[in-house]
């Protein structure tokens, strides 16, 4: 059955909500998604975006892991070298352990440099950082005896639920990217599917088992009248797409965005489709019986309000009408 998922990063447009009612209504959408048994949510991370783009997903997910009892909390992607090595083990060791064994964190290099050189390092020490964090983390998290290269010698006490190590996903956009997943992640998340043909060839290479892909997925946002939605909706869209492909553009970084010039150029491009409840059930029956539906919460701060009555939406046409076979034959 057609699973469903939240993301958010929480960006703040110039004229809309106070961030304060943003992160409220997250939390509050994420209880209400565990509720009806969505199986994921999704939290992002980047730092000093004009934006407002939430900076710290571990922080937020520990106040969404005490909101709902068995959603995965999803950090897609955690700009791993942006982190100090040791207090990134204990901070989702952490999560983990408030979760109850529910973190999956996905750990990208990162690509947008102003970030890096705000916290004085560079783009160009992610490549040796992404080797060693992996071997660091699963050895920390199992409770032997560290060092994080070749300095002091220390061992975590405090370890997280899942033993006997989180499990290490890691995202990215090119191969290199996919050749290092599958040198040290327990799960691959690339940018577009294309990626995944190599990090398979990789796994084989190595020796290693391949896991199984990520389902076919799609996202959406739900109205009944789809065109009054965009008009609504249509500012706060441009604000999420120009911030991310100003970035592609600034740091020739693909991130799938493109600058457009205006709204209705970027609805022609079906980035950020608004579709009916019956176009929505019609587009997630299409993605097959292991379907996975991700709901992107308030882009480009969207008002919770309006978010709000498209995930009622949801609830009470778009999942009776998918879940009707299953109560039918249960």
């Amino acid at each position: 059955m057609t699973s469903f998922g939240l993301r958010f990063d929480l960006r703040r447009h110039p004229q809309g909500v106070h961030h304060q009612a943003l992160y409220k209504a997250c939390i509050e959408q994420c209880a209400w998604a565990d509720r009806l048994g969505f199986t994921t949510i999704m939290i992002s991370e980047h730092h000093i975006a004009p934006s407002g783009y939430m900076p710290s997903p571990i922080v937020l997910g520990g106040a969404i892991a005490a909101r709902t009892k068995t959603a995965r909390i999803r950090i897609s992607s955690l700009v791993a070298p942006l982190h100090n090595p040791l207090r990134l083990a204990e901070d989702l060791a952490t999560l983990d352990i408030i979760s109850g064994g529910r973190l999956e964190p996905v750990f990208s290099g990162g690509y947008v440099g102003d970030e890096f050189e705000a916290i004085g390092t560079s783009l160009a020490a992610r490549k040796d950082f992404m080797e060693d964090l992996p071997p660091f983390l699963r050895a920390a998290w199992a409770g032997e005896e560290v060092s994080w290269r070749g300095g002091p010698t220390f061992r975590l006490t405090t370890l997280p639920v899942q033993q006997p190590f989180v499990p290490i996903w890691m995202g990215g956009a090119s191969k290199a990217a996919a050749r290092r997943a599958a040198r040290h992640a327990d799960q691959f998340q690339p940018a577009h599917r294309s990626l995944w043909e190599t990090y398979e060839e990789e796994l084989v290479k190595l020796g290693k088992p391949i896991p199984k892909r990520l389902p076919p997925s799609a996202m959406f946002w739900v109205a009944e009248d789809p065109d009054a939605f965009w008009a609504t909706f249509a500012p706060h869209a441009l604000l999420e797409n120009d911030e991310y492909g100003g970035w592609y553009q600034k740091w020739n970084a693909w991130n799938g965005y493109v600058v457009e010039p205006d709204a209705d150029a970027l609805r022609a491009t079906g980035r950020y489709p608004v579709v009916t409840p019956e176009e929505a059930v019609r587009r997630a029956r299409a993605l097959g019986p292991d379907g996975f539906v991700m709901l992107q919460c308030m882009s480009g701060g969207l008002d919770p309000d309006i978010q709000w009555e498209s995930l009622e939406l949801v609830e009470k046409t778009v999942l009776p009408a998918l879940r009707a076979p299953a109560l039918a034959t249960a």
